[in-house]
């Protein structure tokens, strides 16, 4: 007669460096999800997990029990090749607002699934909250009508997306075990492969406004994601993207709104527009629209330039009920209504432009949140006036605070001091990151 598994035992053997097989992480899940495995008890999995780390099946079951543990969405009925894309999180992170639109304007359907921001980096419901009267909250059936009508939604997820990854993920950020790699690629990934997209294009952040600040670790998750994609049978590629200074110049959720049409009308700063026509190409590249992403990406900047890409935004934007008329007047956007100089105190080259301080600066104004029960304000912010590389003269305006009449002056001087100390200058002009720091498809590094 077998032996009953018990979690504490499978805890200990986690904890002592074994691997997990298929049916114990299922039990663990299953069990979690049904209440009859208590919170401490995973926190101690999460835990032992953090130090031992998984091995690529580990990571490929884990994923597997995290969406079975609820429903996932059948795209079938839409036709043509279904391709997401999905950033691990950044500063002034607006891709999703451009690459929707565009991807979808090239005829490729998109049914894409994001979230609300916690911490420094943004997320992209709350910027699309800003636009007045724009819906996140769709139903599966509403999301797939708005994709057969429009070729692209951006929703929130649903209540039975893996409900498993909700769970852990609160204990994970309440247990500093986050920034597990095993942990997060099965987070990522579970919620990818039960959105039912047939490829899979991620954008790894890697640098000080990221969670993975590590090149060799950003790599590993690269990697891991990737594999996790193909064994489940969806062509997966992984781009490790640079994360040093915020991207583009706006920081904060209706700014960036503005900064996304602003790119999509071919105006935005130079490193979102190349971010964008990059993973797009790959998008387009991927869903055979393109025959690789070098003629994706010129395909894309033709969208822009004939005025197609902005259009698909209006469309995309008044199918969620939302007032496509900030395409056109970008002050039907919340504003604040007071905007601070912040000044050079000294001449240069800036040489660097930490981006996890602008974010936690832009979220002290209340662009972003601290807990999750922190309210935003869509109209506050930061935008950036030089960043790595330009020259800079003493008493040049580095950056911009928008705020509200009402932000105390206490606020004021410390978001102004905290965007200071995050620039540093040098005499010479600085060897620039690049963008790009890394592929890994199918073939690997």
């Amino acid at each position: 007669m077998a032996l009953e598994i018990r979690a504490y035992d499978l805890i200990l053997k986690k904890r002592n460096g074994s691997a997990l097989s298929a049916d114990e992480i299922k039990y663990l899940l299953e069990g979690y999800v049904q209440g009859a495995i208590p919170d401490y008890q995973i926190s101690a999995l999460a835990m032992a997990i953090y130090f031992r780390g998984m091995n690529e099946n580990e990571v490929f079951y884990l994923t597997e029990a995290m969406i079975n543990s609820g429903e996932a969405i059948s795209l079938e009925d839409i036709p043509g090749i279904k391709v997401d894309k999905h950033s691990s999180g950044g500063v002034g992170d607006k891709t999703t607002l451009v690459l929707v639109p565009l991807v979808s304007a090239a005829g490729v359907p998109i049914a894409k699934l994001s979230g609300h921001g916690l911490g420094h980096t943004g997320g992209t419901l709350d910027k699309l909250e800003s636009i007045p009267g724009f819906r996140t909250d769709l139903s599966v059936a509403e999301l797939i009508t708005g994709v057969k009508n429009t070729g692209a939604v951006i929703s929130g997820q649903t209540e039975n997306l893996v409900p498993a990854d909700k769970m852990l993920y609160a204990l994970r950020d309440v247990t500093a075990t986050v920034d597990s790699i095993p942990l997060i690629a099965a987070s990522i990934m579970s919620k990818k492969l039960a959105a039912g997209a047939d490829r899979l294009v991620l954008d790894v952040k890697c640098g000080s406004g990221a969670f993975i600040k590590d090149y060799e670790q950003a790599f590993d998750l690269a990697r891991l994601m990737t594999g996790i994609g193909q064994h489940a049978g969806r062509e997966t590629v992984a781009l490790i993207t640079s994360m040093e200074q915020p991207l583009g110049r706006a920081v904060g959720n209706a700014l960036e709104v503005k900064e996304a049409i602003m790119t999509l009308r071919g105006e935005g700063p130079p490193d979102l527009e190349e971010l964008c026509m990059i993973l797009g190409g790959w998008m387009l590249a991927l869903s055979g629209k393109a025959a690789d992403p070098e003629e994706g990406k010129a395909v894309l900047k033709d969208l822009i330039n004939s005025g197609a890409a902005l259009a698909k935004f209006r469309e995309v934007i008044e199918n969620q009920h939302g007032c496509g008329a900030v395409i056109d007047d970008s002050t039907l956007l919340p504003c604040a209504e007071k905007q601070v100089m912040v000044k050079a105190e000294t001449d240069g080259f800036a040489a660097r432009l930490e981006a996890e301080q602008i974010g936690i600066a832009a979220m002290a104004l209340g662009a972003g949140r601290e807990t999750k029960d922190s309210r935003l304000d869509p109209a506050v912010g930061i935008t950036l006036e030089k960043k790595i590389g330009d020259r800079v003269e003493k008493g040049d305006t580095l950056a911009v605070i928008h705020a509200r009449n009402d932000t105390s002056a206490a606020l004021l001087s410390s978001t102004e001091d905290r965007i200071i100390s995050a620039c540093r200058f040098q005499d010479k002009p600085p060897v620039k990151t690049k963008l790009i720091m890394g592929v890994v498809d199918r073939r690997g590094r």
